[in-house]
């Protein structure tokens, strides 16, 4: 247990910040799975719509250091072949 003040308070942060991130990952694996179930359902004006979110929401967390950018690409990439299968 911290007994500066300082460290205390960076405690604080920490718990803070673990938690936001935590929601965000959560938020972001919620988003890739309704999507890949709109691919195996061969869905695919569903799947475009929330490939689109689900980019964004990627790419910000990416952005933000909550997940590795390179992460973000290949998931964001990953995702796009998947939809773009469906169209063909």
């Amino acid at each position: 247990m911290a007994n500066i003040k300082s460290a205390e308070k960076k405690n604080r942060q920490r718990i803070r910040r673990q938690a936001r991130n935590s929601a965000q990952k959560a938020a972001m694996r919620t988003a890739v799975k309704n999507v890949r179930a709109a691919v195996a359902a061969k869905d695919q004006p569903r799947a475009a719509a929330l490939l689109k979110s689900a980019t964004s929401l990627i790419s910000r967390l990416g952005r933000r250091g909550v997940i590795k950018k390179r992460t973000s690409s290949r998931s964001v990439s990953r995702l796009t072949v998947a939809v773009n299968a469906l169209a063909k």
